[in-house]
C-alpha cells in the first residue's frame, strides 16, 4: 500500500508510539507468562518452599516459640506468595531478556555488547544479595531478637504474614545493595560521573549507607552493620572495577571508538 501524501509527521510519530506500546504489551505478557508457568510448576511444593523460606526464623525461635496465623486465609496465601516470589527469581533471566528485546532496537552496537554482561552480573549480584540476607542476616537478626525477648519472659510467636513482609523487604534491600558495583561501573562507563568524583564521595557514601541501614533494617546495631558495611565494601569494589576498566580502555592498543567519555 502506498503512503498517503497527506500524512503528516505527527501521524507517523503517533503510529510509532502505538507500535511501541503494542510491543511493550507483548513483552510484558511474555514475561508474566514465564513467571506464571514456573509458578504453576512449583505450586505443588508451596508448603515445602515456605518451610525452607521460614527455616532461619524457626531455628532461632526458643523451645516454646512458634509461628502463628492471625488471618483466616493466611495459611493458604502466604505460601502462595512465597512460591510466587521464588518463581519470579527463577524466571528473572527470562524477564530481563524480554526487557532486552524491547530496548535493543534503540541501542548502538557497542551498547548492545555491554547489555548482556550487565544483565548477567545484575542477576547474579541480586541473587548474592538475597543469599547473603538468607544465610547470614536472618539467622543473626533473629538470634539477637530472641536474646532481647528472653528477659521479658514473653512467648515469642511470629505471624507468618508479617514475617513474609519483613523477609521480602530485607531481600529487596540486600538485593539492591549488591547492585552497587554495577551502578558504579555504569556511571563511569557512560561518563555520567567521573571516577575521581566517586572516590571523593566516599565519606558521603559511608554516612548514607548507615542512614539507609537504619531505615530498612530492625533497630539493632548488628542488623544495621550487616547492611551498611557490605554497601560500603561493594561501593569500594565498584571503584576498583571501574579503575581497572578505565586502564584497559586507555591502553595503547585500545579501540578509540570504545573509549569511555569522562566528564571534567
Amino acid at each position: 500500500m502506498s503512503a498517503d501524501p497527506q500524512e503528516s509527521p505527527e501521524d507517523g510519530a503517533q503510529e510509532t508510539f502505538i507500535s511501541h506500546l503494542v510491543e511493550l504489551r507483548e513483552r510484558i505478557v511474555k514475561a508474566g507468562a514465564g513467571v506464571l508457568l514456573i509458578f504453576l510448576g512449583l505450586v505443588y511444593w508451596a508448603p515445602d518452599i515456605f518451610n525452607l523460606f521460614s527455616r532461619p526464623l524457626i531455628q532461632a525461635l526458643p523451645k516454646n516459640g512458634h509461628m502463628i496465623v492471625t488471618d483466616v486465609t493466611g495459611s493458604f496465601f502466604v505460601p502462595m506468595k512465597v512460591t510466587l516470589l521464588a518463581a519470579f527469581l527463577i524466571a528473572l533471566p527470562w524477564v530481563l531478556y524480554q526487557i532486552w528485546r524491547f530496548v535493543a532496537p534503540g541501542l548502538y552496537s557497542h551498547e548492545k555488547r555491554m547489555i548482556m554482561p550487565l544483565v548477567v552480573s545484575t542477576y547474579i549480584l541480586f541473587l548474592c544479595g538475597v543469599a547473603f540476607a538468607y544465610f547470614l542476616v536472618f539467622p543473626t537478626v533473629f538470634k539477637v531478637m530472641a536474646h532481647y525477648n528472653a528477659p521479658l519472659g514473653a512467648e515469642m510467636s511470629t505471624d507468618i504474614d508479617k514475617y513474609l513482609s519483613f523477609a521480602m523487604t530485607t531481600f529487596l534491600a540486600f538485593g539492591i545493595t549488591f547492585e552497587v558495583p554495577v551502578v558504579v561501573m555504569v556511571l563511569v562507563r557512560f561518563g555520567i560521573v567521573p571516577l575521581e568524583k566517586l572516590r571523593q564521595a566516599r565519606p558521603y557514601v559511608v554516612v548514607g549507607a548507615f542512614v539507609i541501614a537504619a531505615v530498612v533494617t530492625p533497630p539493632d546495631v548488628m542488623s544495621q552493620l550487616l547492611l551498611a558495611v557490605p554497601l560500603w565494601l561493594l561501593y569500594e569494589l565498584g571503584l576498583i572495577l571501574a579503575a581497572i576498566f578505565l586502564r584497559k580502555t586507555v591502553a595503547p592498543d585500545a579501540d578509540p571508538e570504545h573509549l569511555p567519555v569522562v566528564k571534567d
